[in-house]
């Protein structure tokens, strides 16, 4: 979970500086925090060319964020076969995605009425 010093909304944005850094694609930001029971106040999702790259992805936050903000996932699922890589960070959860993965399981459909903000690929 974020620091007091840490806002979630801090977070989700150096995890979304992080992404477009190493040219992650078709970055979603939604917030949940007007969503009843929601699991976290935002999700981040993100898609990867290849297992490299959402493997790359996953690491470069994980650095980055833990460089900038202090802040380490509590716990990150996925690493091993790159295909869906889910770091939480109790405030913030992300979520990349191999293309075809995000595809099958539509998670920005599952939170479709959460506030969504889609970002510009850098590429």
């Amino acid at each position: 979970m974020a620091t007091i010093e840490t806002s979630s909304a801090v977070l989700c944005d150096e995890i979304i500086t992080a992404i477009e850094d190493i040219k992650g694609e078709e970055i979603v930001k939604l917030d949940l925090r007007n969503i009843d029971n929601s699991v976290a106040d935002f999700f981040v999702v993100c898609s990867g060319g290849s297992n490299t790259h959402t493997s790359s992805i996953a690491q470069f936050i994980s650095k980055e964020v833990s460089k900038k903000l202090h802040e380490k996932p509590f716990k990150t699922e996925g690493q091993q076969n790159a295909e869906w890589v889910l770091m939480d960070y109790g405030s913030v959860v992300v979520h990349v995605f191999q293309r075809h993965i995000r595809d099958f399981y539509q998670i920005e459909e599952l939170w479709s009425d959460a506030e969504r903000t889609d970002y510009e690929d850098t590429i």
